[in-house]
């Protein structure tokens, strides 16, 4: 017999969406009661009857989805007389990318693309106090960001990428998404150079200054978050903008004595954090990112969400977070079965109702298929 209740602590880490989706479908066809603890937004969107916030050691409950929640929350901090607040200006940023159209919100992605330069001259400091997290511009882009022309790789005997062409202009914000183990993170270290393909090439523009968020989240156990992050300065340089170190260490949402933990017991999502804040010093103009909302809250997402969108620069995502991927992306390159690679213009829900009208596919939940290499 199936149990009455399931107890269900980030169900979706490390999930492709895929498998998201079945749960999902599983979750809305289960006769039972559902507790889950996630970040997951459109799980939440999906699955969710009742939300249940912990805010500063109260439980607040709110009736709804996730969306609804927005709603709900807006008006309680607008009631506690917080219109003003960083936190309100975020959540009504929110609010309107919702009630946008599946048109208005393309389109919006791709005047980014196409206000690259306005994007890189607007007034840094006034963009810098608008957000939580914000990430430097650095260097001018020229035309060439990353130029694919008939990548393919393989390990052993199973062909990962066969033939992956594409072209990623400056200012682009670029999903990869696919199943688990389909090749998303070699192509990343493809472009770094920690692999090299089988064929074809990879071509990098010379004005390209690169930084990468890898999965390990390789950091020093023994010193605090203070140390790791500043590495010793009392001063960090983001662009052309010195910054007192405890304050950016505060963006990241670790302030006072936040600070002075030890990295050897942050959980994962404050792990994630440093760094993604580590990293963001570098002064980078294109930005790679292997799964960044894995362990994140919400409030954190939401911040990086904004500091992408506003970054002067270009990154390339690895992300199964689809809420995450239709607020930030421009394009998407998109791991399918057969080996094969393609890359789109839109976000998430652009690619799932293209592919869902054009050839009628079914995207519900199977294991993805490799071609055998034959040599």
């Amino acid at each position: 017999t199936e149990p009455d209740i399931l107890l269900l602590d980030e169900p979706t880490n490390h999930l492709d969406a895929e498998s998201v989706a079945w749960l999902e479908h599983h979750l809305r066809d289960y006769k039972g009661t559902v507790i889950a603890v996630t970040h997951d937004r459109y799980f939440l969107d999906n699955v969710a009857g009742w939300i249940l916030e912990l805010d500063r050691g109260f439980g607040i409950p709110y009736k709804g989805n996730y969306s609804s929640w927005l709603e709900q929350k807006q008006e309680r901090i607008r009631l506690e007389e917080k219109a003003e607040s960083k936190r309100q200006k975020t959540l009504e940023r929110e609010l309107e990318w919702i009630r946008m159209s599946p048109k208005a919100r393309q389109s919006k992605g791709q005047a980014r693309v196409s206000a690259y330069e306005k994007l890189l001259n607007q007034e840094a400091e006034a963009r810098r106090e608008e957000l939580d997290i914000y990430i430097p511009p650095g260097p001018r882009l020229g035309d060439v960001v990353f130029e694919f022309d008939k990548v393919t790789k393989s390990f052993d005997d199973r062909l990962i990428l066969d033939g992956f062409s594409a072209t990623v202009p400056p200012g682009s914000i670029v999903g990869i998404v696919g199943p688990n183990g389909a090749g998303k993170t070699t192509l990343l270290k493809m472009i770094i150079g920690k692999e090299t393909p089988d064929s074809g090439s990879i071509k990098i523009g010379e004005t390209v200054k690169l930084a990468y968020v890898d999965q390990s989240r390789t950091l020093d156990p023994e010193k605090t978050v203070y140390e790791e992050i500043s590495q010793g300065a009392d001063t960090l340089e983001l662009g052309k903008r010195k910054i007192n170190a405890r304050a950016y260490c505060a963006s990241f949402n670790f302030a006072g004595s936040d600070q002075q933990k030890k990295v050897g017991i942050l959980s994962g999502g404050e792990r994630n954090r440093v760094h993604l804040a580590k990293t963001l010093t570098e002064g980078a103009n294109v930005i790679l990112l292997d799964e960044p909302t894995n362990d994140l809250d919400v409030n954190t997402l939401r911040a990086l969400e904004e500091a992408l969108t506003e970054f002067a620069g270009t990154a390339l995502v690895v992300s199964h977070d689809r809420w995450f991927l239709d607020r930030i992306c421009t394009h998407l390159i998109v791991f399918e079965d057969d080996s094969i690679a393609t890359m789109h213009i839109g976000n998430w829900s652009d690619y799932e109702s293209m592919m869902q009208e054009k050839f009628g596919k079914d995207l519900t939940p199977h294991r993805v298929k490799y071609r055998t290499l034959k040599r």
